[in-house]
């Protein structure tokens, strides 16, 4: 059917490309698809939610709407045990999902061997991969991110995130105000906060590395520590101790109302710092090309800070 087809009361299967506009309400958001790709965009503009499948190959995907939950997934996709899904009987499907829901709305997303992106929504966010990575942008409430191998980006954040992985990487860019929990087993971390007042922030991993960029001031009770990883330290308010064996980064940024804790057993643990806005504001005029203050900057850690191999 062309775009712009009104919602049907009854579950629809949906055989092939179409657009629908759900006239009913929404308040939850669930999608679960194995292959392709899902986009979820939350709106404030008052209008009715809407579902594209712009691609579809193999069986249909079912569209309902009930009790106040939208729903698009495949039927013989159960969303509990979902991280344990690897049937080879899906392996012949894909789908272009892409859903526009109001921004309050709460969403779940399940993808396998699928790419999610989620952006604009201020209710809870559950995203769930296998296999696919996920990008989560300018979400204002808590966010749940569950993955196996796949890798989840969060961008703009500004809610308690609650991590958890396999071997996938975790990066945050930009992230505010909430706490932060996150345990993986061989996934990276790299995240870059300004957490605030009283933000718990909790980091494990095995042998993932750990990297993390605070504001200077910055207002944490600080403890990480790694067993045979380097230590990188660029807070003079911070000790550094342990030559041999376990490395520890302890002490108080600021008044110490919040709490940061990272452990890694045999990944390299590193606490940067931000840049002043000054610094920032020189860096973005800087015509000769020698001054970079963005994320991935770490050279205040080797040149100010300590270091212990």
């Amino acid at each position: 059917m062309s775009a712009g087809t009104e919602w049907s009361q009854n579950p629809t299967q949906v055989t092939a490309p179409r657009t629908m506009e759900i006239t009913d309400p929404v308040e939850a958001l669930t999608v679960r698809v194995y292959g392709g790709t899902v986009n979820v965009v939350g709106t404030s503009d008052g209008g009715p939610a809407r579902v594209e499948i712009s691609e579809l190959e193999g069986p249909p995907l079912t569209v309902s709407c009930r009790d106040g939950v939208l729903s698009v997934a495949y039927e013989d996709l159960p969303w509990r045990g979902f991280l344990k899904f690897l049937d080879r009987r899906a392996w012949n499907r894909s789908a272009v999902v892409s859903v526009t829901v109001p921004a309050g709305t709460r969403v779940e997303v399940g993808v396998v061997r699928a790419g999610a992106v989620v952006s604009g929504i201020s209710g809870r966010a559950d995203v769930r991969g296998v296999s696919g990575d996920s990008t989560l942008v300018g979400l204002t409430g808590t966010v749940l991110a569950e993955t196996v191998s796949g890798n989840v980006e969060v961008q703009s954040l500004t809610g308690d995130l609650r991590f958890h992985s396999v071997s996938g990487n975790l990066t945050v860019i930009d992230g505010a105000g909430g706490g932060v929990h996150a345990d993986s087993v061989s996934g990276d971390m790299v995240l870059d906060l300004a957490p605030g007042k009283g933000a718990d922030i909790a980091l494990t991993t095995v042998s993932g590395e750990v990297a993390i960029r605070l504001p200077d001031p910055a207002d944490a009770r600080v403890e990480a520590n790694t067993t045979s990883g380097t230590v990188a330290n660029a807070f003079d308010d911070l000790r550094v101790s342990g030559q041999w064996g376990t490395k520890r980064i302890t002490g108080s940024l600021g008044a110490g109302t919040g709490t940061l804790k990272a452990t890694t057993i045999s990944g390299g643990l590193a606490l940067l710092r931000r840049p002043a806005p000054e610094d920032e504001d020189h860096g973005r005029h800087d015509t000769d090309g020698g001054h970079d203050s963005g994320p991935h900057e770490d050279s205040s850690a080797t040149t100010t800070g300590k270091k212990v191999r």
